[in-house]
C-alpha cells in the first residue's frame, strides 16, 4: 500500500511539474523583464514606431553610419537573444559597424514595445520591420540574429529579400534544444512556441554566416550542425575558442568574427 502511495504521490508531482512547465513557458522562453534596461543610445539615434494589426507599439531603434565609404553597405537589422534589449544589441552593432546604418528590434511585449511575445508575434514583427526599412535600405539588408534571434532572421529571409543572415550561437529548432535540456519533460507536447530554423532555412538560397563558442552548454554542438546542413549558401563559419554562449560578445575575437561574416554575405 505505501508503494501504491508513494507511486501517486511522485505521479502527482511530476504532473504539477508539467502543468508549471506549460503555464510558465512564455516567460521561461521570453523574459522581457531581464531586457528591461538598455544603454544610452547616441544622440542621432532614431526610434520609429510601428502599430501592428491588433494594436500594439513596436519600436524600432536605427542608428546612422558614422564613417562615410564609396563602397554599397546593407543595412544591418539586429535581432537579439531572448534577454537582449534592442538598445544594446544597436549599440553593439554601431560599434563594430562604423560603417553601415544599424537598426534593431523591440520585440513584442520588450518594453518600450507593447504586446505580449511569441515565436509567432516575433516572426511577424520582424517582416513589419523590413517593410519600414526596405524602401530607404539601397544596397539592401542583412539580417543579424543572436541565439533565439536567428530563428527570426530566418523566417524572415523566406518571405522578403535578405542580402544575407548572421547567424550568432543558433540553434535548430526550439523544440530540439527544450528537449535537450528537459529530457523528463514531453516537450514536444508542451511547446507552444515553436522555432524550426533549420527546416525553414533548407529551402532558401539565402547566404548564410555562422558564429559558434565552442564552449556553449546552452546550444550544444549537436543543436547547430543542422542549421550548417541545410544552408544551401554557407559563405562563413567561425568557432570562437573559450567563449560561451553569454560571454562570447566581450570576447576579443568577436568583433573581427562579426566583420569577417559580414564581408563573405557582400562580396
Amino acid at each position: 500500500m505505501w508503494f501504491l502511495k508513494l507511486a501517486l504521490a511522485l505521479a502527482g508531482l511530476y504532473a504539477a511539474i508539467i502543468a508549471a512547465a506549460y503555464m510558465l513557458q512564455t516567460w521561461l522562453i521570453f523574459p522581457t523583464g531581464l531586457a528591461a534596461f538598455g544603454p544610452e543610445l547616441p544622440a542621432d539615434a532614431r526610434h520609429v514606431e510601428l502599430a501592428t494589426e491588433d494594436g500594439e507599439r513596436i519600436v524600432l531603434v536605427r542608428l546612422p553610419a558614422t564613417q562615410t565609404i564609396g563602397e554599397p553597405r546593407p543595412l544591418l537589422l539586429g535581432f537579439g537573444g531572448n534577454a537582449w534589449n534592442a538598445n544594446a544589441l544597436a549599440r553593439m552593432l554601431y560599434q563594430i559597424f562604423p560603417e553601415h546604418e544599424v537598426a534593431a528590434l523591440h520585440y513584442r511585449g520588450y518594453g518600450p514595445s507593447s504586446g505580449r511575445p511569441s515565436a509567432a508575434a516575433l516572426f511577424d514583427d520582424a517582416r513589419r520591420a523590413f517593410d519600414r526599412l526596405a524602401d530607404e535600405a539601397q544596397d539592401g539588408i542583412v539580417a543579424i540574429g543572436l541565439s533565439l534571434g536567428a530563428s527570426v532572421a530566418v523566417d524572415l529571409a523566406a518571405t522578403r529579400r535578405l542580402q544575407g543572415i548572421v547567424m550568432v550561437t543558433p540553434f535548430d529548432s526550439l523544440v530540439e534544444l527544450a528537449a535537450s535540456h528537459y529530457p523528463w519533460l514531453p516537450v514536444r507536447l508542451l511547446l507552444r512556441h515553436r522555432m524550426d530554423a533549420a527546416d525553414t532555412l533548407r529551402g532558401l538560397d539565402v547566404p548564410v554566416a555562422i558564429i559558434t563558442a565552442d564552449d556553449d552548454i546552452i546550444v550544444p554542438a549537436a543543436r547547430v550542425a543542422p542549421l550548417r546542413e541545410a544552408a544551401r549558401d554557407l559563405r562563413s563559419d567561425i568557432a570562437i575558442q573559450g567563449a560561451g554562449h553569454n560571454d562570447i560578445y566581450g570576447h576579443p575575437e568577436f568583433a573581427d568574427a562579426m566583420r569577417a561574416s559580414v564581408r563573405s554575405l557582400t562580396r
